[in-house]
């Protein structure tokens, strides 16, 4: 059994952000949480979510991180990476071995679900004041990961989480973020994904490319 403890439980209220030449409220400017802090199906209870196209939403209620990734950043970029700098609700002590898609997390009365990798946005590169961040993020593949709520309740700083490990072929969630970067397609990997509880978008996002690779080999099939 592996547990995990929770360094910082993180919130935000609505903010104003240049994202090139316009100024939107952000729910990125997290800030850490003292008190016990209630946890819905929609996340953090007094979080706010700037864009709700990419971010929140059942499949995505909580952005999860580790404080270890936030000290190789810091490392990087020479400044401090703090608790919720990159837009997390829970920064981890550190992540348990290759984090995958379907593990689950106890906390108390709580369950989460991972259900696949935080992707880059102009939200995080404007955030961080840092250019060429969202490319540098690709390529360092800490993305941390969304967890869906499987059962609410109340989570404090320093709780302990145990791991309860999904399915061996199930993928990794680095390897999800990897693959939704890569180029070309991978029937056996898109197969292996969406047998696993991704995230609605991701898994849209999924199955419309195994739908163009399986086309393209019927095609082939009946040329040849």
């Amino acid at each position: 059994m592996v547990n995990i403890s929770i360094n910082s439980i993180n919130r935000a209220v609505p903010a104003p952000l240049r994202i090139g030449d316009r100024i939107r409220r952000t729910g990125h400017y997290k800030q850490a949480a003292v008190a016990p802090v209630r946890i819905e199906t929609e996340g953090v209870v007094g979080d706010f979510i700037g864009n709700l196209k990419h971010h929140g939403g059942a499949d995505q209620a909580l952005y999860l991180y580790s404080l270890t990734d936030n000290r190789w950043w810091a490392r990087l970029l020479g400044c401090e990476v703090s608790p919720g700098f990159f837009g997390e609700n829970l920064t981890l002590d550190e992540w348990w071995p290759r984090p995958r898609v379907g593990d689950r997390l106890r906390c108390g009365e709580v369950l989460l679900e991972l259900t696949g990798p935080r992707t880059p946005c102009a939200t995080l590169e404007a955030r961080a004041g840092v250019k060429g961040l969202s490319r540098e993020f690709v390529r360092a593949e800490r993305c941390g990961a969304y967890a869906r709520v499987l059962q609410m309740g109340s989570i404090s700083p320093g709780d302990e989480c145990e791991v309860i490990a999904a399915p061996s072929d199930f993928p990794e969630i680095v390897e999800v973020f990897r693959y939704w970067h890569a180029r070309g397609e991978d029937v056996d990997f898109l197969q292996r994904a969406l047998a696993a509880p991704l995230a609605v978008r991701i898994a849209d996002v999924f199955q419309s490319r195994l739908a163009r690779c399986q086309s393209a080999q019927s095609n082939v099939k009946r040329i040849t």
